[in-house]
C-alpha cells in the first residue's frame, strides 16, 4: 500500500500549497442494470488511486491542517451480507490493509463530515460530477454554517480535487507502468488469436468472444471499453461495436479492443483481412497509415508538443491519399493545400490519440495552463513517464468522385506509447501491425 499513501501524501502536499483544507473523494455508486441485477461494479479511478481499495460505498477523506489525516468510510462488516455478495473488509480491518489514519462506517458520514469542515480554510472536491455528492455537501456545509453563533466557520473556499489529482495520473511510475506492459501484452495476444481465427464466414461476434476469452484467460478483470469488431464496411463507423455481420472474403476487418487490468487500461487497434490476404487496394491504403503511425511515433518524445504527432500523421496520410489517387491532385491542389484547407478530413476525421491510463481516455489537459499573447493555449510538452495512443487511420465511404477499389475500406493502426527519455516506448509492440507479418500469422 505504500504507492498509494505516498499518492495522498503528494495531494495533502498540494492542498496545503493552496492553505489547506479537506478533501472529499467517494467511489463510484453501484448501478442498476434491471430489476434485481447490477451492472458488474467498477469502483472510482480517482478513488482508487488513492486507497487501492475496491468495494462500493466509500469515501475517502483528507485533512490538511495542523495534523494531517487520510480516513476512510467504508460498510460495516455484515456476515449475511457476506454470504450473498462476499468478503467486506470493515472499518477496522480497511484502515490496518490500506494504511489510512482512521476509517468509520460510511452509515457515519453525516455526522463526521461536518465535523472535519468546521474551521477548514478550504473544500477540495469534484466539482459539478455527482448530484448526490453536491447534495451531500451542501448538507455538509449548511450543518456547520449553522455553528455560526458558536464562533465555527464552514469552508469558504472550494477547489476542484481532480484538477490536482489529473495531473498526478498523466504521470505513470514504474508500478503503473508495469501494469500496463501486462495488459498491453495481454490484449496483444487477444488480437493475435482474433488474426487467427478469422475466417470468411465467421461473423463479428465470433471475433468478440476470441478476444473476450484471451482476455479473462489472462487474468484481466474487464473489457477496458466496448470492443469494436468490424468487418467491410462497417469499419467505417468509427465508434461501432461487434455485431452480426458476416466477414465475407475480400473484406478487411478492423478490431478496436483493449483489455483492463488491475484498473489500469490497454488500447489496440488491428486492421487485417479475413481471408488472410490484403488485396492491393486495400495494401495501398494499409501501407499509407502505417507510414502515418511510424511518423507519428517518430515525434513522440520529450520536448515535441502532444499535437505533433497528429501533424506528422496528418502530413504522411494526405501525402498518401494524393499518391494513392484516393484524393485527385487535380482538384484539390498540392499537399500544403490539402493540409491547409483540411480537404484530408473526408477519409481521416479524428485526432491521432489521447492519454492513457486508468480511464481509457485519460485524465491530464492536452494544453498548458498558460494563456499566451494571442489568447490561444499552447499544446503540452511531452515528458517521460506519460503514456498516450498513436492511431491514425483512413476510412472510405462510397461518395461520388472517391476511386470505387477504396470504397468501404476502414483501416485504423493503434498502439500505446509510454514516453521515455530518449523517444517512446510501443507497450503494444507484441501485436503484428505490417503487411507481412498479419499475413504471415494467418497463413499459419
Amino acid at each position: 500500500m505504500k504507492s498509494y499513501a505516498a499518492r495522498r501524501a503528494a495531494l495533502l502536499k498540494q492542498m496545503h500549497a493552496k492553505g489547506g483544507g479537506v478533501a472529499v473523494i467517494p467511489t463510484a455508486p453501484e448501478v442498476a442494470r434491471n430489476r434485481d441485477s447490477d451492472y458488474p461494479y467498477r469502483h472510482d479511478s480517482y478513488f482508487y488511486y488513492l486507497s487501492g481499495f475496491a468495494e462500493p460505498e466509500a469515501v475517502i477523506v483528507l485533512v490538511a491542517g495542523k495534523t494531517d489525516q487520510s480516513i476512510l468510510f467504508c460498510r460495516e462488516k455484515n456476515l449475511e451480507r457476506e454470504i450473498w455478495d462476499g468478503y467486506r473488509y470493515g472499518p477496522e480491518a480497511a484502515r490496518e490493509t490500506f494504511g489510512f489514519d482512521a476509517a468509520y462506517p460510511i452509515a457515519a458520514l453525516d455526522a463526521e463530515i461536518p465535523k472535519l469542515l468546521a474551521d477548514a480554510s478550504a473544500l477540495f472536491c469534484a466539482l459539478g460530477n455527482s448530484p448526490k455528492l453536491d447534495a451531500q455537501l451542501q448538507s455538509w456545509l449548511q450543518s456547520v454554517r449553522m455553528q455560526a453563533r458558536a464562533g465555527v466557520v464552514a469552508p469558504s473556499t472550494m477547489h476542484d480535487v481532480n484538477v490536482l489529482l489529473d495531473e498526478m495520473r498523466l504521470f505513470k511510475d514504474a508500478e503503473e507502468v508495469a501494469i500496463m506492459q501486462r495488459a498491453a501484452s495481454i490484449s496483444s495476444a487477444a488480437h493475435r488469436r482474433a488474426m487467427q481465427m478469422a475466417k470468411p464466414g465467421l461473423r463479428e461476434y465470433h471475433l468478440e468472444a476470441e478476444l473476450l476469452h484471451e482476455f479473462r484467460r489472462n487474468g484481466s478483470q474487464f473489457p477496458a471499453y466496448g470492443s469494436i469488431v468490424a468487418t467491410g464496411a462497417n469499419a467505417c463507423v468509427l465508434h461501432y461495436r461487434a455485431g452480426d455481420t458476416e466477414l465475407k472474403d475480400g473484406d478487411l476487418v478492423l478490431i478496436d479492443a483493449g483489455c483492463e487490468l488491475d484498473s489500469y487500461a490497454s488500447d489496440i487497434t488491428r486492421t487485417f483481412p479475413a481471408n488472410g490476404k490484403f488485396s492491393g487496394p486495400q495494401k495501398a491504403l494499409y501501407e499509407v497509415v502505417l507510414a502515418a503511425q511510424q511518423a507519428a511515433i517518430e515525434v513522440t518524445r520529450p520536448g515535441k508538443r502532444f499535437i505533433d504527432g497528429h501533424d506528422a500523421a496528418v502530413r504522411a496520410l494526405a501525402q498518401g491519399m494524393l499518391d494513392t489517387g484516393l484524393l485527385d491532385k487535380n482538384k484539390v491542389g498540392s499537399l500544403d493545400d490539402v493540409i491547409e484547407k483540411g480537404v484530408y478530413r473526408q477519409f481521416y476525421m479524428h485526432r491521432t490519440g489521447h492519454w492513457l491510463g486508468m480511464d481509457v481516455h485519460d485524465v491530464g489537459d492536452y494544453r498548458e495552463a498558460a494563456v499566451l499573447a494571442d489568447g490561444e493555449r499552447q499544446w503540452r510538452t511531452l515528458q517521460p513517464g506519460m503514456v498516450l495512443t498513436i492511431e491514425p487511420g483512413i476510412y472510405v465511404r462510397p461518395e461520388p468522385g472517391v476511386p470505387e477499389q477504396f470504397w468501404n475500406i476502414g483501416i485504423r493502426i493503434e498502439d500505446d506509447a509510454l514516453v521515455t527519455d530518449d523517444g517512446c516506448a510501443l507497450l503494444t509492440h507484441e501485436a503484428p501491425k505490417t503487411v507481412a507479418d498479419i499475413e504471415a500469422l494467418m497463413k499459419e
